[in-house]
């Protein structure tokens, strides 16, 4: 007759996960007030950040301002004539609220080390140590691929789009009407932060896709079948953030389209993994 097995069955979670996360388990009002310490530690980083901001907020809009002048120098390099970039405003506050806006924005930037810092401690002490483990990598990658993202928006599409804008202008010569580009400065900003915003978090489609893989609500076999959706959505999110011209569309729909073949990458590492450590377990 077989012996019984008297070996204990794999625990899920770990005992030891279990007592951590017992142990930091706190009533509801300790919560709260930890909440509201972390915002108000968010808030004053976002307040220095706006701080320093605002005061070079003429050299940061200057910087913001290249793009244009490449642009410029190309069209007038390509039509032969002297263009000479320019911009206005019309209200008497208008570039002072600007020069708010872009401090507000950069402080933001600025500060999103403090405050992912501020969100990871506040989510810490409700995730075992190996979803701890898993977090921290992709609070490194999220700025990082955000930053790539701004780039590309700095160096590629706000030169195309302003070359863009710069070929409509028409000359007054041979009895036509001179049409010259003069953007207000609070549009010029909009612009520049729309797309960057836009390019910046469409960055973030790998870190989406795979922390949604580790949660187990997406798979690589779903992201692959789902290919031919995600590139009509691709398209569609270059053609309503570029000049309307396909070769804009591609520029920015080809990087994306690339991230999202990494996404499908990843998920199958995480998948991979996954299945690894369950044969561990049962075996």
């Amino acid at each position: 007759m077989r012996e019984k097995d008297t070996a204990a069955p794999p625990q899920d979670p770990p005992a030891a996960d279990e007592a951590v996360m017992e142990n930091s388990r706190a009533p509801l009002l300790d919560h709260l007030l930890e909440l509201r310490t972390r915002l108000i530690w968010a808030l004053i980083a976002v307040a220095v950040g706006f701080g320093i901001c605002f005061a070079f907020s003429l050299p940061l809009y200057d910087l913001l301002l290249k793009p244009y002048t490449t642009a410029a120098t190309l069209v007038s390099a390509q039509k032969g004539t002297s263009i000479t970039p320019e911009l206005i405003f019309t209200g008497p506050m208008e570039f002072f609220f600007v020069k708010i806006k872009l401090a507000l924005f950069g402080g933001i930037i600025l500060a999103f080390p403090v405050i992912a810092w501020q969100v990871y401690r506040f989510v810490a002490p409700g995730l075992y140590r190996h979803e701890r483990g898993a977090f921290l990598p992709f609070m490194l990658i999220s700025p990082a691929l955000f930053t790539l993202g701004a780039s590309f928006v700095y160096y590629v599409m706000m030169p195309m789009v302003m070359r863009f804008a710069l070929m409509q202008e028409q000359m007054a010569e041979g009895g036509r009407i001179g049409i010259q580009l003069l953007p207000r400065v609070s549009e010029f900003l909009n612009l520049t932060t729309t797309l960057i915003l836009a390019f910046g978090f469409s960055f973030q489609l790998p870190v989406v896709l795979t922390l949604m893989g580790m949660a187990g609500l997406v798979s690589a076999a779903a992201l692959r079948k789902g290919r031919k959706f995600a590139i009509v959505g691709i398209l569609a999110f270059a053609a309503f953030f570029t000049p309307p011209d396909v070769i804009s569309q591609i520029i920015l729909g080809v990087p994306v389209l690339l991230l999202y073949e990494i996404s499908i990458f990843s998920v199958a590492l995480v998948e991979r993994k996954r299945e690894k450590e369950e044969a561990e377990e049962s075996a």
